[in-house]
């Protein structure tokens, strides 16, 4: 079991930038993939971006596509979202979550998430 714990949410202007990152607990960490993931006001939950478990692969939704990265530091036991260029279209509650899952790059199969982090963008 991993316990996570995201952080770095606020209030940005359009075109600001903001780096989220996600503390996980337990020495198993390197053996789980890692994804982001959002809910809009009043929509469901949507897939980010996801790392894989030694960090040499990553994968994005469209949607933030060379504006968001997505980075880990299996030392520490931390996930990051750089998001840069950002719009009022990604405000949302942002989770970190964690899976074993070979489908993580899709989104699917995660186990274990974060309580999430608020991030408003104003136009």
């Amino acid at each position: 079991q991993v316990l996570l714990g995201e952080s770095g949410g606020g209030l940005v202007q359009a075109g600001g930038s903001l780096r989220l990152s996600c503390a996980a607990s337990g020495q198993t960490f390197i053996s789980y993939h890692m994804g982001w993931f959002r809910q809009p006001p009043g929509k469901e939950r949507e897939f980010v971006a996801a790392i894989s478990w030694s960090g040499g692969r990553t994968y994005y939704a469209d949607s933030v596509k060379g504006r968001f990265t997505i980075s880990r530091d299996n030392v520490k036991n931390m996930v990051y979202l750089q998001m840069d260029s950002l719009k009022s279209e990604d405000t949302a509650v942002y989770y970190c979550a964690a899976t074993k899952s070979d489908t993580f790059s899709l989104g699917r199969g995660y186990a274990f998430w974060g309580r999430g982090t608020t991030v408003t963008v104003s136009s």
